[in-house]
């Protein structure tokens, strides 16, 4: 007998299970990825109720403490937590066949009777059960054969899989999980300055890397009036947008009006896009150092815009010291709208509001820069000056998960 305390949910109660992905694989550091990832959906839970969470043999389970519980905004919330790579609605019951099978019968009721062909696969964790694997889903199968005439096996392609799980606290049944969001749990990768502007592809590159673990604050650089309000309400959209897989997010709006217009009256036309952008790079550094933020990201793919060739990205990235991660470099445009649709930010994106980087476009931008030349042209303004000018202005608006 477990010796641990927590003794899992009562017969008959429905709760969440969350299947961990690459974490298992973690050695000496996986209980401290686990941790990360109970707690990041302990803060998601906290608007549908009060949950209890532990993780046992490679899952987690997420239990409602009372009957009032929002189960489906739950759910939900948990499918766009990082670190998990699957997820199931399941019904707790005792260890015992019978009652599985009768579990079986009523939670799934409505699966079973629309279906022609479905299978069982069980799971014995606990090894005191006295069937086997496949004992148990021999027996589960033959009663639910027996009590839908609609039904036929099929061990292939089913319709409908009933999964059993037996483990330490009590049997579980559920259907076929619904792939989770995959990744890390967020704040395992330390912690990042991603650059968003309004586009779609700063959004989805943001996606990425929390997906790989790292927490995010947001840059976004604003041109008053050249660029709207609108355009800057909805770049905090975009960030609200985001909070369900990324967790809160603290936008720095970086008043960048002066910083633009001192580079049109002193900087050759086809570089304006380059050093706006090496002021950005430089800018964000800044306030990475202040939050403790350890590197840069960007919605940069190669070829894609004059700005985004090699030799420009190397003169960007030459301006802050801090790696520069760019998780699009390698994607295709319709590769990163699918992937923006599937966040759930192409909408907002396409909204017709420009952001800054539309202003004062180069008729003919320079594509194959050098650095000595860029560092010519700034050799003419006052850097110190107009960088510290726009961090005083920061406006710093926090977006809740």
């Amino acid at each position: 007998m477990s010796t641990n305390k927590h003794q899992g949910p009562p017969a008959g109660e429905e709760i969440i299970l969350l299947k961990m992905g690459e974490m298992v694989l973690k050695g000496l550091n996986r209980r401290g990825f686990e941790e990360r990832m109970m707690g990041n959906a302990r803060r998601r839970l906290q608007p549908y109720g009060q949950f209890r969470i532990y993780s046992r043999q490679s899952i987690t389970y997420v239990e409602p403490k009372t009957a009032d519980c929002d189960m489906d905004g739950a759910f939900q919330a948990m499918s766009r937590l990082f670190g998990v790579v699957g997820l199931s609605r399941a019904k707790a019951c005792q260890k015992d066949a019978g009652a599985i099978v009768e579990t079986a019968k009523t939670y799934l009721n409505q699966e079973l009777s629309a279906a022609k062909t479905f299978k069982v696969e069980s799971k014995r964790s606990d090894k005191s059960f006295p069937l086997s694997s496949i004992q148990l889903s021999q027996y589960v199968g033959g009663e639910l054969d027996d009590a839908f005439p609609n039904l036929t096996a099929d061990m292939h392609h089913p319709e409908v899989t009933v999964h059993v799980e037996v483990r330490d606290y009590a049997a579980y049944v559920h259907a076929d999980p619904i792939p989770g969001a995959g990744g890390l749990p967020v704040g395992m990768g330390g912690r990042a300055v991603s650059l968003l502007s309004g586009g779609i592809d700063s959004p989805v590159a943001s996606w990425m890397m929390a997906k790989r673990g790292v927490a995010l604050e947001m840059v976004h650089f604003f041109s008053y009036p050249y660029t709207s309000p609108e355009a800057k309400e909805k770049v905090l959209t975009l960030a609200k947008l985001l909070t369900p897989w990324c967790g809160r997010l603290t936008v720095h709006v970086v008043p960048f009006t002066e910083i633009q217009e001192t580079l049109r009256r002193s900087c050759p036309e086809e570089l304006f896009t380059l050093l706006m952008r090496r002021f950005m790079m430089r800018i964000s550094q800044e306030v990475a150092e202040r939050i403790g933020a350890k590197g840069l990201i960007t919605g940069e793919s190669l070829g894609q815009v004059a700005s985004q060739t090699m030799e420009a990205m190397a003169v960007t990235g030459a301006a802050t010291t801090l790696p520069v991660f760019r998780p699009l470099v390698g994607m295709d445009k319709e590769e990163i709208v699918r992937l923006s649709r599937r966040i759930g930010t192409f909408d907002t994106s396409i909204l017709p509001y420009e952001d800054c980087c539309t202003v004062f476009t180069p008729r003919h931008p320079k594509t194959r820069p050098s650095l000595e030349e860029i560092q010519a042209a700034e050799a003419a303004l006052d850097i110190p000056g107009l960088m510290q000018q726009a961090v005083e202005g920061i406006e710093r608006i926090v977006m809740e998960a």
